[in-house]
């Protein structure tokens, strides 16, 4: 689960943060899996990085990837490169464009970037671990990318850390980008970010490829980024949101820029960011756009962008005939499902209103089923988790063979367990719920010793996460709060349920045995009852 760096096995129940799953696969201790997991970033715990070899491979790859830049931008300049060059011109980018993003072109042969490589003193293997160059027959290697025009994508600190090669006539793929290395991942970066970062601009614009990306730099844009041909990740939105805190999706306007859009609007929500969606008519993407209605016109249309709800609705309104009685009516059953997944009451209530108007369809007819739904959406969640929830408690053996005390109180451990969940998924609902709440009415041991890591935390102002918890925490405790998390996947908690946990947990304690009541005094009985009565009403 790579939107909380953790993991779960649902065969034999093992689970936690990547310390944990380093510790399980290798053997390690706690440190021992830091030093491992340092070295694979490059990094180093403590040792010095001059003795680190991951660490000298990986500034080797920077420097591989900074040559073969500057190698493609030469040959692109030269007369070897007019193909490329050409193209680049057809495309309407000025020399300035070309030398702002590094543009090149790869010649059509088999080695020569790995021949001009190896005069610069790189070895077989370090081009390899750059991916600039592969493994073939007979020991053989050969150049990753052949006729092509080339996009080098940069890191936040301007370090070459990959390529994107887009080929010139027929073949596949039409676009070719680097593997996975020590300096580089598709799903976790951005092209032209590292530009797109320092805008004045109130917001980002997300684009589908690199060509739309460098198409609104040239026209002004200088907030424009493109993802590195994959779909908009949840570690790229991650990313996005630590610079703004709303973005503006311009992906093509065909049906699969729609689909991609409805992907990314979902993404984006989970970040915490705000979306809204541009809708072009007259050209496929932005690039085409701005070479039909130029800068201006395309600054309009960014204006008038529609967030992501509304670009939703649109898109319903675009899919029926609303003129006809089963257009309106298919319409509706579609709305009033899309109205019960927003969170905002006062979002949907303006979209209801506004729908309502238009359809002259009575507000509290939609309403009421607006409301209906979102009342099953809770159950059928709610219903969901709880099974999962129990499941786990009764596969995993940990929970009931080797916890007698946790399968006596079976009905409160499974209360802790959704409180602990709950806290690990919405840390801001702590400040609401510690004042209910303590460790020692936790019932279950394995669970007070969670939630005791969790509240010493929270209590000292540290982030709660699986990673920081992971130091605190043995493997097995670890494992058992993997798998709860990973059995609430999809499941969102509200404050209210959290009150229904806590109170189940503290209800323990109102249980009294025959011989406990038969020594109350007429005080004590007098409040027993008293709570009794009340709980029954």
């Amino acid at each position: 689960y790579p939107e909380n760096g953790s993991f779960y096995c649902f065969g034999c129940g093992a689970g936690g943060d990547v310390v944990t799953f380093v510790k399980l696969s290798e053997h390690l201790e706690y440190v021992e899996a830091l030093k491992y997991l340092a070295e694979k970033a490059g990094m180093t715990l403590p040792e010095d990085v001059k003795d680190d070899a991951t660490a000298k491979l990986k500034i080797r790859i920077l420097e591989i990837n900074r040559e073969a830049a500057r190698f493609y931008h030469s040959v692109l300049i030269s007369p070897q490169g007019a193909k490329g060059l050409i193209y680049f011109r057809n495309r309407q980018l000025t020399d300035k464009t070309i030398r702002t993003f590094g543009l090149g072109y790869a010649p059509d042969g088999f080695d020569a970037l790995k021949n001009h490589l190896l005069q610069k003193g790189y070895t077989k293997e370090e081009m390899v671990a750059a991916q600039v160059v592969r493994e073939g027959r007979n020991d053989g290697f050969y150049d990753t990318f052949r006729d092509r025009v080339m996009f080098p994508i940069m890191d936040l600190r301007g370090n070459v850390i990959g390529f994107g090669g887009r080929i010139l006539g027929e073949g596949q793929p039409k676009y070719l980008n680097s593997s996975d290395t020590l300096v580089f991942k598709k799903s976790r970066g951005l092209f032209a970010l590292n530009r797109a970062k320092a805008t004045k601009k109130p917001q980002i614009l997300l684009t589908e490829g690199y060509m739309d990306a460098i198409a609104v730099h040239q026209a002004g844009f200088d907030n424009g980024v493109a993802t590195l041909g994959t779909a908009l990740t949840s570690e790229q939105a991650k990313l996005l949101s630590t610079y703004t805190a709303e973005v503006v999706i311009a992906y093509d306007s065909d049906e699969a820029g729609r689909k991609a859009t409805n992907r990314a609007n979902d993404i984006l929500a989970q970040a915490g960011i705000k979306a809204k969606v541009l809708t072009m008519s007259g050209a496929k993407d932005p690039d085409e756009y701005i070479k039909k209605y130029g800068a201006s016109g395309f600054e309009k249309l960014i204006s008038g962008s529609a967030n992501s709800t509304e670009y939703a609705i649109n898109l319903l309104k675009d899919k029926y005939d609303l003129d006809a009685d089963d257009g309106k009516l298919n319409f509706l059953r579609e709305f009033c499902s899309q109205m019960a997944t927003v969170n905002e009451k006062i979002v949907s209530d303006i979209y209801i209103n506004r729908i309502s108007t238009e359809l002259d369809i009575p507000r509290e007819a939609i309403t009421q089923q607006v409301k209906s739904l979102r009342e099953r959406n809770r159950k059928a969640g709610q219903k969901k988790f709880d099974k999962s929830l129990t499941a786990f408690s009764e596969q995993n053996p940990s929970n009931s063979q080797r916890d007698p005390e946790r399968a006596r109180n079976m009905r409160y451990a499974l209360a802790e367990d959704k409180l602990i969940t709950l806290l690990i998924k919405n840390p801001d609902y702590y400040r609401s719920i510690s004042p209910k709440i303590s460790p020692k009415d936790f019932v279950t041991t394995s669970n007070r010793e969670i939630y005791i890591a969790m509240d010493n935390r929270f209590g000292g102002g540290k982030e709660v996460t699986m990673l920081s918890l992971s130091s605190e925490l043995t493997t097995e405790q670890m494992s058992k709060l993997a798998g709860l998390v990973a059995n609430s996947d999809g499941f969102n908690f509200t404050l209210e349920q959290a009150d229904d946990y806590i109170n189940t947990i503290l209800s323990k304690n109102q249980e009294q045995t025959d011989e406990q009541i038969g020594s109350m005094d007429e005080q004590e009985l007098r409040n027993f009852i008293g709570r009794i009565s009340a709980e029954k009403k």
